[in-house]
């Protein structure tokens, strides 16, 4: 059999042209700076505060890492980063799943009031002052729960998980399950649970980011050093050049001690980073599927 191959016309191929060559720019501007800070963080201290690093490594050495790992202060936020954000995910998961599927449900009376009363919260807020008043008022001021219970639940999450189970769960599924004796309990662990994989696996993703990342909360809400998070320990070296002893016991003179804390700069980035860009590939096949099933919201 003759095979028909469709031709491309002209425009068609200037259209390809000029869009993989935009597209192609975009990721030049994006990714070069990434690979810069990896390749510094790599690099000694000379070659980086006299700005020889431009696209690999320059005598290449892992000076800026032994001195993160070096302070206890590091670990301590790490350590304390990993709790908010496990710990923060699953509640917000939870509290987001047990939100969703009741709003996702035909039979939830007063549903249309329950939507406007969360929509409503999403679009206003009381401010910085009352929420702190809030935190305060209710003990949390100071607590690694101030990080945690404020935000458990985003309302976007969970509109984009209710139109995810009204899409995926039929009513005749649930209807099927209530002859056979089950009830709502049951039906949202045995049924609904185990075919909601992709879109936990995105909204788990979102939070896991958000908790990671956050830094105003921890900011306004926190006083005890031992229970900041590593944004604020980044930012503490980062913006107030706060650097412990321990990490610059090898430092002979001013200059080494200068260069000690641009590395430090390019390094605490990468440790930042590293642990959420591990994470992403184990939920990059559920992320597309759950984003665009629950990506019209009603």
């Amino acid at each position: 059999m003759a095979r028909h191959v469709i031709r491309e016309s002209a425009g068609d191929r200037r259209f390809d042209f000029v869009n993989h060559t935009l597209l192609g720019v975009l990721l030049l501007v994006v990714l070069y700076p990434l690979v810069l800070i990896v390749s510094a963080s790599f690099s000694s201290t000379e070659a980086v505060i006299s700005g020889q690093v431009w696209l690999w490594p320059v005598k290449p050495t892992l000076e800026g890492y032994i001195a993160v790992f070096k302070s206890s202060q590091i670990g301590v936020g790490f350590a304390n980063s990993i709790f908010y954000t496990v710990v923060g995910t699953l509640v917000n998961v939870v509290f987001t799943l047990l939100a969703a599927y009741p709003m996702s449900r035909r039979d939830l009376y007063g549903k249309k009031a329950l939507m406007f009363l969360f929509v409503f919260t999403m679009m206003f807020s009381g401010g910085l002052i009352p929420n702190y008043l809030l935190v305060k008022d209710l003990g949390l001021l100071n607590t690694r729960w101030a990080l945690i219970i404020p935000g458990a639940l985003s309302i976007w999450n969970m509109i984009i998980t209710r139109t995810y189970f009204q899409q995926t769960i039929s009513h005749e599924l649930l209807e099927a399950a209530q002859m056979d004796g089950c009830n709502d309990f049951n039906f949202m662990w045995k049924v609904v649970l185990p075919l909601s994989g992709p879109i936990i696996a995105v909204i788990s993703l979102f939070y896991a980011v958000g908790h990671w990342n956050q830094f105003f909360n921890a900011l306004i809400y926190l006083k005890d050093q031992e229970m900041y998070p590593l944004q604020i320990v980044l930012r503490n070296i980062l913006i107030q050049n706060s650097i412990q002893e321990e990490m610059i016991s090898d430092a002979e003179s001013a200059a080494d001690l200068a260069g000690l804390r641009e590395l430090l700069k390019f390094s605490l980035i990468v440790v930042a980073t590293v642990p959420i860009l591990v994470v992403y590939p184990f939920v990059q096949r559920y992320f597309v599927k759950g984003i665009m099933i629950g990506s019209i919201k009603g």
